[in-house]
């Protein structure tokens, strides 16, 4: 059997890998579209107590009457939920199976290649998940939180950021969702896209922009919070 014959991807495979790449993209546009989301409904903090307070309570509410209670809001969680574990499915699978079809030669040189934000995609994908825990034990369910489960959503957010290990772990957790969004935006244009080289240099400066933009909005408030611009 020739070399050549060896490194060829049977289509099978072929067809496996760009299914859990599409798998990856597309659960990744969901999560970043709820991020955009979740940014706009934080910084309404600098509105005060009253605006985020109600804020809020409008999340537990839409679709009321027509749907009763938190429905809809549990709904976007299911959503989000299956698109988090399909993110992390697809990841670690196309992880495992690059690593089981390429030959340790070309380990050395293909880290090399790779970009700091690309290479730290998985460990960086670990303290995002950990963080995401600790935020809904925090924030959503008040379990870790000073003000506890009964406090308001204001004075839990409060509470949790003036705290400067929380605001740290959490600055720390965002800049690596920056990353992440960095390279997984233009990750998700190569494999929802035909790739053009032309439109590189564009699609690097869009992912770049969204991240950044991202990042520094999630920043404002625990800094703002944590500095005394907002109490």
């Amino acid at each position: 059997m020739t070399d050549s014959t060896q490194r060829r991807t049977p289509k099978a495979a072929k067809t496996t890998s760009v299914f859990k790449k599409a798998v990856m993209a597309i659960s990744g546009i969901i999560l970043v579209l709820y991020l955009i989301a979740h940014m706009i409904g934080n910084l309404k903090a600098f509105a005060g107590a009253d605006e985020f307070n109600h804020y809020s309570e409008w999340l537990r509410t839409i679709g009321n009457p027509a749907l009763p209670g938190a429905t809809t809001l549990w709904l976007i969680r299911i959503i989000l939920l299956v698109a988090v574990v399909a993110h992390i499915w697809a990841a670690v699978s196309l992880w495992r199976q690059a690593r089981s079809a390429r030959p340790e030669r070309y380990v050395t040189k293909k880290a090399v290649a790779q970009s700091y934000a690309s290479r730290t995609m998985r460990w960086g994908g670990v303290i995002i998940l950990a963080f995401i825990i600790f935020h809904l034990l925090d924030l959503t369910l008040g379990a870790v939180n000073a003000e506890g489960s009964d406090g308001e959503p204001f004075d839990r957010m409060l509470a949790s950021f003036q705290n400067p290990v929380v605001t740290l772990f959490y600055a720390i957790s965002v800049i690596l969702v920056g990353m992440h969004l960095r390279h997984g935006i233009w990750s998700a244009t190569q494999t929802l896209g035909q790739s053009n080289r032309r439109r590189e240099v564009t699609v690097n400066y869009a992912a770049t922009a969204i991240a950044t933009i991202l990042t520094v909005g999630f920043l404002l408030t625990p800094f703002s919070i944590l500095f005394g611009l907002i109490d």
